[in-house]
């Protein structure tokens, strides 16, 4: 009886001091991860692997579709443009804001994000779809 009482009292008092060293339970916080849109060919594999591939795909658009304004490059326009989009519920991308560089080079920035394809899954959070912030830095230099 003395030896049970003496058990209780150990197996009691070690989840005692469990308990406070986990923390207050109520104070937790849950966060959700965003889940990235899906580029078209995409599909495959795990998210850091859609991910990558969507990383590589959208700066592959980039540089295939890259053409520097004519008049531009006749004046030596040179210049970083940070463009910021989102890729919508939808999967469409929606220029947010343009900046850097002169108007040529930002309009030329515009439209080469413009012309990104419509993604095959948009960007979710929480189960549910969700539109996703990116911002995309495009340098234009004349080599000149």
């Amino acid at each position: 009886m003395k030896n049970a009482l003496i058990i209780f009292c150990i197996v009691f008092s070690t989840t005692l001091f469990a308990q406070e060293e986990w923390g207050d339970v109520q104070k937790n916080v849950v966060t959700l991860k965003e889940i990235p849109p899906v580029w078209p060919g995409c599909e495959e594999g795990n998210v850091a692997k859609r991910d990558a591939c969507f990383n590589n795909k959208l700066a592959q658009h980039i540089a295939k579709n890259f053409k520097y304004p004519p008049q531009a490059y006749k004046n030596n326009d040179q210049g970083r443009v940070v463009v910021k989009f989102i890729i919508n519920e939808a999967g469409l991308v929606e220029i947010k804001s343009v900046s850097g560089g002169t108007a040529a080079l930002q309009k030329e920035a515009k439209r080469n994000i413009m012309a990104m394809p419509k993604m095959t899954k948009p960007g979710m959070m929480g189960g549910k779809p969700r539109a996703i912030k990116f911002t995309v830095p495009i340098t234009f230099k004349t080599g000149k």
